[in-house]
Parts: structure tokens; C-alpha cells; sequence
């Protein structure tokens, strides 16, 4: 298992993305500590559900520790009446550019309006597609951390 996650991230300046995105699926998160040097996230995504630990970001932001489990959707369910307040509602697109696969997410309520686009990397480096669509690139901006739009809502900007 890889306990490290290298991760560009992205505005999106077009709903473009959807004609070109392979599948799509509602996630509903939230998080039982949003701290930012350890995150711990409950996720329903489709009908799957996480257990996830995020470290803290490198410098950089691109780079972090994760430790992701596969738990049941009943248990997802319970922990998510634990979390902090602000849960976080989305659409996540997956669009695949050259190699490379974008999630691409749509969000909803107190979020309403953002777009975001993730790309994971083999190493910070990489070479990788960046479609028309890509807008600015927003790696290691903290307010644009699913953990920070929790507390801090696009909407509220």
C-alpha cells in the first residue's frame, strides 16, 4: 500500500470536463479532526466508504502522508454524525488526459459554485496533460482543502 500522495490541484474555468468525463459519482464527507498537520475524513462515495489520515503537506503541497481503509457504508454513516461541522457535498468526474487521470469535483451546498481538479502524480515532477479547461493552479493553497472548505465555505469568500 502507498502512504504517500503526490497531488497537483487545479481551478476548472469550464464545465467542459463533463463531456469529456468517463463516470461520475455523489461523495458525501465529512471530518472527525480537521487539524492541518493530520486530517481524519469519513467518506461515502457512491456506494463505497472510506476511512481516511492525511499528514501534513510538504512545502510545497504537493506531497503528504495517507492511510486510506475501505469500511462499511452503516459504519460511514455513524461516523459522519460525529464530524465536525461543515459537512462537504460534491459530484466527483473522473476525465482521463493522456496517462493521467483528473478527478474532477463539482461542489454543492455551502461550496456551491467551486470546481476543482486533482491530478496524482508518480513523482512532483512529472510531466502530465493540462486540457483547456484547467484553470489556475491552486497546489498547496490551503483554503482550497476539502478540511478548509469545511470551516471556510466558497460561498462565504
Amino acid at each position: 500500500m502507498e502512504l504517500v500522495e503526490i497531488e497537483r490541484k487545479f481551478l476548472v474555468k469550464s464545465a467542459v470536463f463533463k463531456q469529456e468525463a468517463y463516470t461520475k459519482t455523489e461523495i458525501q464527507q465529512g471530518y472527525l479532526s480537521s487539524n492541518p498537520g493530520r486530517t481524519v475524513r469519513v467518506r461515502i462515495s457512491g456506494d463505497q466508504a472510506f476511512l481516511t489520515i492525511k499528514g501534513a503537506s510538504d512545502k510545497e503541497g504537493t506531497t503528504r502522508f495517507e492511510w486510506e481503509k475501505a469500511i462499511e457504508k452503516s459504519e460511514a454513516q455513524a461516523l459522519l454524525k460525529l464530524c465536525e461541522k461543515g459537512a462537504i457535498h460534491k459530484v466527483r468526474y473522473l476525465v482521463k488526459a493522456g496517462q493521467h487521470v483528473y478527478e474532477v469535483d463539482e461542489f454543492y451546498g455551502e461550496n456551491q459554485g467551486l470546481l476543482l481538479a486533482e491530478i496524482e502524480l508518480a513523482s512532483a515532477d512529472e510531466a502530465f496533460i493540462k486540457p483547456a479547461w484547467l484553470g489556475e493552479e491552486v497546489t498547496g493553497n490551503v483554503k482550497y482543502y476539502n478540511s478548509q472548505l469545511s470551516k471556510n465555505p466558497f460561498t462565504l469568500w
